[in-house]
């Protein structure tokens, strides 16, 4: 597949990812991999967990898990050590002895589903080290989502708002794009991306899904600069060109596909996660893994302090 983001494809490639052997989740998310552990990371967002698991070729074993909170929307390694989590409604700390402490409460985030509350949800660091991390309603309703970024200094700043489901980031090889999938309107943003700052201009949409396909969900981006994007309700992920051209379709059976992302020491399996829906399916909350010919990039640890965090 190499240069397939350079070149118009005659077809779309079709691909058929297979179950891996760790245990299911409830609503597994953000496959992550951790090139300093050599490990994978995901979590089970409603049981409010983490989990890691080894890789000996293409065979991912579970190696336990650990909890962060309530609710946890995404996991990274953190460079003072043990692991940041995107939990509840702010941010938390798992120490290496499983040890949670909270570390922040975003303001007017947090709450239950029963009072309309919000959660985090997807989140991902920059090459810099800094942590961007959205949210959403428990009812997904419009507007409720935001987008925060937690600099290296411990600042928190508001990216974006009058989001629905803050989903998906992802960066350009040359770290001047950024983008975002937002699923309750089914977009997927780019956006001019500053490294020095880490700020965000001249946004536009790149793609717009739904219907039977299903809506982008978690996503990644490969080393030669084309997106990844789980598409949540379609039971696949697809692979889309900077320019929005659909170039292939990995094919997984379970409906709701809900995130992806590059493994391995060579950092060329693609792990999807995926969660249990409204249907009783066989495999539902199971990775899943295929070999697709191209690379992506490992975790970018957050960088920064894991106190005095202010908004």
């Amino acid at each position: 597949m190499t240069g397939g983001c350079r070149g118009h494809l005659p077809a779309v490639l079709t691909l058929r990812a297979t179950p891996a052997d760790p245990a299911p989740a409830d609503h597994g998310e953000g496959p992550t991999w951790d090139a300093a552990r050599s490990e994978l990371l995901w979590v089970d967002i409603s049981a409010g967990q983490f989990r890691r698991a080894t890789l000996d070729g293409d065979t991912l074993t579970d190696a336990g898990s650990l909890r962060a909170g309530d609710t946890v929307g995404a996991v990274v390694p953190a460079a003072a050590g043990g692991w940041l989590t995107a939990a509840g409604g702010g941010f938390t700390h798992v120490a290496a002895d499983g040890t949670a402490r909270v570390l922040l409460v975003l303001a007017g985030e947090g709450g239950g589903e029963v009072d309309g509350g919000t959660r985090m949800n997807d989140a991902k660091c920059d090459r810099a080290g800094r942590f961007y991390a959205g949210t959403m309603a428990f009812d997904e309703r419009p507007g409720a989502g935001a987008l925060y970024r937690l600099d290296t200094d411990g600042t928190v700043t508001t990216v974006r708002e009058d989001l629905t489901v803050s989903n998906g980031l992802g960066w350009s090889p040359d770290d001047r794009t950024v983008y975002l999938a937002d699923s309750g309107p089914g977009l997927v943003h780019a956006f001019d991306h500053d490294p020095g700052s880490g700020a965000w201009s001249n946004g536009r949409v790149l793609l717009e899904t739904g219907g039977a396909d299903g809506v982008a969900d978690g996503l990644t981006v490969d080393d030669e600069g084309c997106l990844w994007t789980a598409m949540w309700g379609g039971g696949q992920v697809r692979r889309w060109s900077p320019e929005g051209e659909l170039l292939a379709v990995v094919e997984v059976p379970v409906a709701n596909t809900s995130s992806c992302a590059f493994a391995g020491p060579d950092r060329g399996l693609l792990v999807v996660s995926t969660a249990h829906g409204d249907a009783d399916e066989d495999g539902a909350g199971r990775l899943f893994t295929v070999r697709p010919g191209v690379t992506g990039p490992p975790a970018n640890p957050y960088r920064g302090p894991l106190a005095a965090l202010r908004q």
